[in-house]
């Protein structure tokens, strides 16, 4: 932990890091807002260690956040991207995480990869509600966690106001444990609170010197708060009195408490770093290092996920043991141009090695396109990655994290464990995406590779839903957001070659009639030999929402022949599905088969559907076809403080607010009724109204009549 050593780092550039036990791993996930320094932060700890000649570069030259093309273009993390590194003997693989709401997906599966969680804030930009939300997640599964302030030099950075900022919104847990010393706008190094040393990085190297009497005040303020802190979370109960009757406690001892308060998730440390190689020396590596490799749980320490039977019964006695069954779960997909599909797995139990056979099972998302596993397949190579480098590993042990190839099957989310004895890794949770993109094929022959490339997509991200909307005729993506929907669409064109473009979504709508009807279908007609003889007569009325098509037969005397009644309604039937006034299928109404007449020779059962369609379309003529469309049920869970404009946004859009209620401290849910049209892009809307910390869901209710200045450009559209 820090200042127990000074430490020392191994790993040369080139060389990938292994573990041999789990004791001596670490998975560190780092978490925060685009912008705040995780990438660079990742580079500079690599450079710290060794693993890259220099900040941010690999063995090809390009930098650990290359790792997708889509990142080098548009200059931001859109990808779970992994980074192993080694100091003192510990493996620890840091997981890089996106900052954008957008890929939450990829988010999430970090935190399920990791025993640990390094929440990096910039100190010019402060926690955004993305951060606060994990936050809250990590601490509902007890998760370790560190806050990591980078960008200290900044000129707008303050570092008494970042740490109020931090323990207001992560809680009193939170405290530093070295205050920076900032010289001409640059910060030279750090003192150490506990041992009260100024370890300098002003030359270049770190050493150790007094503080001297300038930053006693600041250091008194703030060691008081770090001791007492400690002591809170001590096992030792005799602590708290002997610290308030004066005695001084022994440096070992209070950091032997703080690792221990740390590993189980009771006490959050706080480090200022300056990680931007450029601008001033590289501040804080060493320190965060011990914090990661003596603070932080091993897999040993973190329990293991819910696992299960293929038949869902409970695997019991299962450990981090490398000797142990096979359980591994399949984190992140990614398809190389020229190796395949690469899977990114952490391994719970067992080990893993090249070329040996493996159960796939999973997962549970068919609604989105992602198909349920339950096949045996043989793996390829094992790797370390390190940006665009796969370096060859020869096995992974339980607790560590390894790129798998040649899963050709697998996808994110499934697990791999011992095909005599298969189990399951109960999944993470996953956002539902809410952002509906259609898009079609620009050419024929985009059309034949979209579908093979979509199938790659969605075995990529499950947070992906595929949609065939067999109404409206197009292809959804449904989606987190904007940009990631615009990922989606530059990996069809550049890694998959298909050209798409969107195209205005089509919300299914209904049709109904205005009022009572009556109307004749009328199918005659003389050729040689056989004929077409069919007339009915029926009356059409309007039914209650939800009632469907209620078919009633008032013939008597036989006018029509019993046989051909059922013929009647299936015409009927099948013209509802067509429409009668602007293509979309008619619902709710009754109709009446009262009259009509038939032929000993030319009637048929072809010639009585038809003059069911027939007498439908005529009665339509004769009143108001109303148009229909689908609302939603839809909650909506925000910060207190944007309840009131998000209540007014929901009114704008022809919503019926139904009520409020409190969920937790600080937040609300807000229940509402709003047509589908409204909300296609409401996933944009809310995230911007509420500063990326508003969720929805919406659930079908039912179909109402649009508003007739509404319908009118629908039809005139449909003409």
């Amino acid at each position: 932990m820090p200042e127990r050593t000074t430490g020392s780092t191994s790993g040369a550039a080139g060389r990938a890091p292994s573990a041999d036990r789990p004791d001596a791993v670490r998975n560190v996930v780092l978490v925060g807002h685009s912008g705040a320094g995780k990438t660079t932060l990742v580079e500079a700890l690599l450079a710290a260690t060794g693993t890259v000649q220099r900040a941010g570069r690999v063995e090809d030259g390009t930098t650990v956040s290359d790792f997708d093309e889509v990142e080098v273009r548009q200059q931001r993390s859109v990808n779970l991207c992994l980074a192993p590194l080694t100091h003192n003997g510990i493996k620890i693989n840091l997981l890089d995480t996106p900052g954008y709401a957008d890929f939450v997906g990829d988010l999430r599966a970090g935190l399920r990869a990791a025993d640990a969680a390094l929440f990096v804030v910039s100190a010019a930009e402060g926690v955004d509600g993305l951060t606060r939300m994990l936050w809250d997640e990590c601490a509902s599964v007890g998760m370790p966690r560190a806050v990591v302030v980078t960008k200290i030099d900044h000129q707008r950075a303050d570092f008494d106001d970042v740490v109020a900022t931090c323990q207001d919104v992560f809680g009193d847990g939170v405290a530093p444990l070295y205050l920076p010393v900032v010289t001409n706008g640059h910060v030279n190094g750090l003192i150490g609170l506990l041992s009260q040393k100024f370890f300098n990085y002003a030359t270049g190297s770190r050493s150790e010197n007094d503080p001297g009497p300038a930053y006693q005040d600041q250091i008194d303020t703030y060691r008081g708060s770090l001791i007492e802190g400690i002591i809170q979370e001590s096992e030792d109960e005799s602590l708290m009195d002997r610290y308030l009757s004066g005695e001084e406690i022994d440096t070992k001892i209070l950091i032997d408490d703080l690792e221990k308060a740390v590993a189980r998730g009771g006490f959050y440390p706080l480090l200022a770093t300056c990680a931007a190689p450029g601008s001033g020396p590289v501040v804080g590596m060493q320190e965060l290092l011990e914090i990661m490799t003596q603070g932080f749980p091993s897999p040993m320490e973190h329990p293991l996920p819910e696992i299960t039977t293929i038949d869902g019964r409970p695997a019991s006695g299962l450990t981090c043991d490398p000797d142990g069954p096979l359980v591994a779960e399949i984190v992140k997909t990614t398809s190389d141009p020229y190796v395949g599909r690469i899977s990114l797995v952490r391994v719970f139990s067992g080990t893993l090695r090249p070329d040996m056979t493996v159960h796939v099972s999973g997962h549970g998302l068919a609604e989105r396109g992602h198909e349920d596993h339950d096949l045996d397949e043989r793996i390829g190579s094992l790797s370390t990655p390190l940006g665009k480098t796969q370096r060859t590993a020869a096995k992974c042990i339980a607790g560590d994290i390894c790129a798998v190839a040649k899963l050709g099957r697998a996808e994110t989310g499934d697990t791999l464990s011992d095909k005599d004895h298969p189990l399951l890794v109960t999944s993470w949770a996953m956002p539902e995406p809410l952002l509906p993109v259609a898009i079609r094929a620009k050419s024929k022959a985009d059309e034949d590779k979209l579908s093979q490339a979509l199938g790659r997509l969605v075995a990529e991200d499950p947070t992906l839903r595929l949609e065939n909307n067999a109404e409206t005729r197009q292809l959804v993506l449904w989606c987190m957001g904007e940009a990631h929907a615009d990922v989606l669409l530059d990996h069809l064109s550049k890694r998959h070659g298909v050209e798409v473009e969107r195209i205005d979504l089509r919300v299914p709508l209904r049709e109904t009639f205005g009022g009572k009807a009556q109307g004749m279908g009328r199918n005659v007609k003389q050729t040689g030999g056989h004929g077409q003889y069919a007339i009915c007569h029926v009356e059409v009325e309007p039914l209650e929402s939800g009632s469907g098509l209620e078919f009633v037969d008032k013939i008597v005397g036989g006018v029509v022949p019993r046989q051909f009644i059922p013929s009647v309604e299936k015409g009927v039937r099948a013209q509802m599905e067509r429409g009668v006034l602007a293509g979309y299928p008619v619902v709710d109404i009754r109709v009446t088969l009262y009259d009509g007449k038939a032929h000993s020779v030319d009637s048929s059962d072809m010639a009585f559907q038809i003059a069911g369609q027939l007498a439908l379309k005529e009665a339509a003529a004769k009143v108001p076809a109303l148009l229909l469309e689908p609302v939603d049920e839809v909650s909506v869970l925000v910060a207190d403080e944007h309840v009131g404009a998000v209540m007014s946004d929901l009114s704008s859009r022809r919503g019926r607010v139904l009520g409020t209620e409190p969920v937790g401290t600080g937040r609300t849910l807000v229940r509402a009724e709003v047509p589908e049209l409204e909300i296609t892009r409401y996933a944009i809307d809310l995230r911007s109204m509420s500063h990326g910390t508003g969720t929805f869901s919406r659930t079908f209710l039912r179909y109402e009549p649009l508003p007739s200045h509404m319908a009118d450009k629908l039809r005139a559209a449909s003409d």
